[in-house]
């Protein structure tokens, strides 16, 4: 039996045998081979090459989603008179999806890829049938939760297939192009949501991921073939609710804080209260799970849970930084939606080539951590830069402190992935992946709640003051913004619209600067992250599958 110890110094010796996953039930993809000796490895690329264009399809189909909702969102809630719930219509999408990430990586881990991915397709493309029919803010935030409970299963079980049949050695030049999918989201997403919501309509946006769906679900269906693990499933169901219960808790109480309810209210303690409980019961519970969602031993090890931390801070400031973006160049620059969709190009350009480049490095040298260092520090620099606009900067201004972003993000985000999945076993690289993005999204849930709360708040008690004696009252009080579009504030009277544009501004842009502290911490767990050798082995042996719930090693 292989030791804590034999494992940790090298899980997967590179002189064992190669193994080819599925070859007698004619699976797709070759997992592992001798390092220095690989006469199929052309034709195992061009194997390859139809499951990484559904992986593609897929990450695209989550990705382009939340571009192209950002651009259309002023639209959406000022149609559906709902300005004072913004927040929830994106918040109420990484809830869910955080929520069902750890689901989804422990169920493929049990019964495979495959099915759970076609689940999660069909769900992501039922909510966005559901928000493309909604009437209210409140069918929308409906329509939307459903989304997520699909998209949380699209951005992990995609990480998982590449884990599945690339070795790590070479995963970065794939996870590069990963990478690169998102920054292609970027900007076709806002300038195809521009154009949707001038043209068509903003009910456009969501029934396009129907067609894009049923093309991913296809090219799965059909092409995907994964061996099917062989393992007793048994489904955790006290830890996921509990988990997902605690998750939460924890978001309303970011999202009422401070703006329905007091932050010292008892609403809001009786939720942090809760919090605290339901993680307590959550441990209680793992530990005694014959397979538990989310295993304690994964905490053991020391990169998973650097990695994870720095994953969390990350993500409060990605995700707190660029979700109202969009809305803030319509509003205070008076972009049209297609328009601000275009000024996103200088970020997409920048995340595109250091996402590809850093991923071919990596695969090339088999060095990683200087990168996500180097590229959290970039996105402070870019977070002080973007809370030094004005409403007097010219626009050029905005698109040079996004193109900063951009750097830091291409350097960052698919690293920390390649991380986490190598010092785990492929039987237990689905649910540490999902636990590592789990993490991250929770702090992305965190700062686009908190984020969207302090901007309405601020938003509201700006125009409160600013607005002449009469003008909020007389157009319905603290929910006088809830009808405000970007096309009708570039319509009002010269001095109204000064005012709405500069309380827009000074909401917004001195929150990017809070955020800073949230990147720097998480650039100083990088430094203390181990570096390891990548392996060049990708093996699937029986060994793995009878430790799937076996302490990892940590690495050291």
């Amino acid at each position: 039996m292989t030791t804590t110890q034999d494992t940790e110094r090298d899980p997967f010796p590179e002189t064992a045998p190669t193994t080819v996953v599925g070859a007698s039930t004619g699976s797709i993809g070759v997992v592992g081979w001798e390092p220095g000796k690989r006469p199929a490895e052309e034709k195992n690329t061009q194997r390859l090459l139809p499951i990484f264009l559904g992986l593609m399809v897929a990450m695209l189909l989550a990705a382009l989603d939340q571009t192209i909702f950002s651009t259309a969102l002023p639209t959406i809630v000022g149609d559906l008179d709902g300005v004072h719930q913004m927040q929830w219509v994106i918040t109420g999408y990484i809830l869910a999806s955080t929520v069902m990430m750890p689901v989804y990586g422990k169920i493929g881990d049990q019964v495979g890829r495959k099915p759970v991915l076609l689940v999660a397709i069909a769900l992501f493309m039922l909510g966005s049938a559901i928000s493309g029919m909604a009437t209210d803010i409140d069918w929308m935030i409906g329509g939307r939760v459903v989304q997520g409970l699909g998209g949380g299963g699209l951005m992990i079980l995609s990480q998982t297939v590449i884990a599945d049949i690339v070795p790590p050695r070479d995963r970065g030049r794939y996870m590069g192009l990963i990478g690169g999918v998102f920054a292609l989201a970027s900007v076709a997403g806002p300038l195809l949501g521009g154009w949707l919501t001038t043209g068509p309509g903003w009910r456009w946006a969501f029934w396009i991921n129907i067609p894009l769906g049923l093309i991913a679900f296809g090219l799965f269906a059909f092409l995907l073939k994964l061996p099917r693990p062989q393992n007793q499933v048994k489904v955790d169901f006290a830890g996921m609710i509990t988990l997902g219960a605690a998750t939460v808790a924890l978001i309303l109480a970011a999202t009422w804080g401070g703006s329905d309810y007091a932050w010292d209210s008892w609403q809001i303690l009786s939720l942090f209260a809760a919090v605290v409980v339901l993680s307590v019961v959550f441990v209680l519970i793992e530990r005694k799970a014959a397979q538990p969602v989310l295993p304690l031993s994964l905490f053991r090890s020391r990169s998973f849970v650097l990695t994870m931390s720095a994953g969390l801070f990350m993500g409060i400031a990605m995700f707190g930084a660029l979700g109202y973006m969009p809305t803030y160049l319509q509003m205070v620059h008076g972009a049209t939606a297609t328009e601000s969709g275009l000024l996103m190009i200088p970020m997409m350009g920048s995340m595109l080539i250091t996402s590809i480049v850093t991923g071919q490095i990596v695969s090339r040298t088999g060095r990683y951590k200087i990168f996500p260092l180097v590229g959290m520090v970039i996105i402070g620099v870019a977070l002080v830069l973007l809370s030094q606009l004005s409403v007097d900067l010219p626009v050029w201004r905005v698109c040079l402190a996004l193109g900063v972003l951009g750097l830091g993000l291409g350097m960052t985000m698919q690293i920390l992935v390649l991380i986490v999945q190598n010092v785990f076993s492929p039987a237990m690289v689905g649910t540490a992946t999902a636990g590592n993005n789990f993490f991250r999204q929770v702090g992305a849930t965190l700062g686009s709640a908190v984020v969207g709360s302090l901007f309405a708040s601020r938003l509201m008690d700006l125009l409160e003051q600013r607005m002449p004696a009469g003008t909020m009252s007389g157009a319905g009080g603290s929910d006088a913004s809830a009808g405000f579009t970007p096309e009708l504030v570039h319509t009002l009277p010269g001095q109204i619209q000064s005012i709405v544009v500069d309380a827009y501004n000074d909401a917004l842009i001195p929150i990017y600067l809070w955020l800073v502290p949230f990147v720097a911490v998480g650039a100083i767990l990088m430094f203390f992250v181990p570096e390891t050798t990548l392996r060049t082995s990708n093996r699937i042996t029986p060994e793995d599958t009878a430790s799937a719930e076996k302490e990892p090693a940590p690495q050291r």
